[in-house]
């Protein structure tokens, strides 16, 4: 399954109240549509799955295909510390005609090399859908190694790797050792050129709720063999994507699509709102950008 270059981390949009708004995702959807986004993961850490119910995720779930109406391919964080629970989950959201899955890497439990393989063996035998695997060891405690990732590639439905341990050599390594159809993509906005000249296949990306186009230009130009103009563009996005992390995300990123004009609400604790210091670097930064384009 070929996901595209450009995915998006989508936020879950709220309402006034704090609950999830469909209303608001459909708008948020045709927008991110709308400026180049190709995929959309659903109910990832940017869409704050630590605070949505599983009643909640599976009414999104169907919800953004409805609202993608196959006009990019909407994957959705099904994974947890639960290997059994997110097998199940998994095939709740297989059944809603999602494209395909993404599973964390278990938090807080911490298991070795073996029990990670037999997470994500697990959950992809319960489904039919391409699973991408997610290694975020800052926040899962635990880095699935490269050879780890490498036999869970020999997996039918094993399709890719969302790479955020921010480590290249890990990362050159996978890619050497997978076949062409097995795709890793940058887990961090910053790293998306550096991985796509190591062989990436693209990025899952915050940022481009925000600089969609300019991002996908980027990987157009380096794909096209300009590779000093991405370069270029590179270096004047990365304040940008420094900054939508210099506070715990998705605050930044939901202050920037709000003061756009695209609603997306609030946050759940325990995310909690930018200081007035926060957002006006935020912001100063981001006009610079605009300005400087």
């Amino acid at each position: 399954m070929d996901f595209g270059r450009l995915l998006t981390a989508m936020v879950t949009p709220f309402d006034e109240n704090g609950q999830v708004s469909l209303e608001r995702t459909t708008e948020l959807v045709n927008y991110l549509i709308e400026n180049n986004t190709e995929g959309i993961v659903v109910a990832g850490t940017t869409g704050e799955s630590p605070t949505l119910s599983p009643d909640e995720k599976l009414v999104l779930f169907e919800h953004v295909v409805k609202a993608a109406r196959g006009r990019a391919k909407v994957i959705v964080g099904t994974g947890s510390n639960d290997t059994l629970k997110t097998a199940e989950f998994s095939k709740r959201a297989e059944a809603l005609g999602v494209d395909g899955i993404m599973a964390v890497a278990p938090y807080y439990n911490k298991p070795n090399q073996a029990g990670l393989y037999e997470h994500f063996k697990t959950i992809a035998e319960s489904v039919n859908l391409p699973i991408i695997v997610y290694n975020i060891p800052g926040r899962s405690s635990v880095n699935i190694a490269a050879k780890t990732i490498i036999e869970l590639s020999k997996i039918d439905n094993v399709a890719g790797v969302k790479e955020a341990s921010g480590n290249l050599d890990q990362m050159a390594e996978i890619i050497r050792e997978t076949s062409g159809d097995f795709h890793l993509y940058s887990g961090d906005d910053g790293l998306t050129l550096p991985v796509l000249a190591i062989g990436g296949q693209g990025v899952i990306s915050v940022a481009s709720h925000v600089i969609g186009p300019d991002m996908k230009a980027m990987i157009d130009a380096f794909l096209n063999g300009e590779h000093a103009k991405a370069a270029r563009m590179h270096l004047a996005m990365l304040p940008l994507m420094r900054e939508l992390f210099a506070a715990p995300s998705p605050a930044p990123v939901k202050t920037l699509l709000n003061e756009a004009g695209v609603e997306v609400g609030g946050f759940r604790l325990p995310i909690v709102p930018l200081t007035s210091e926060e957002k006006t670097s935020l912001l100063e930064v981001y006009h610079q950008y605009i300005q400087n384009k």
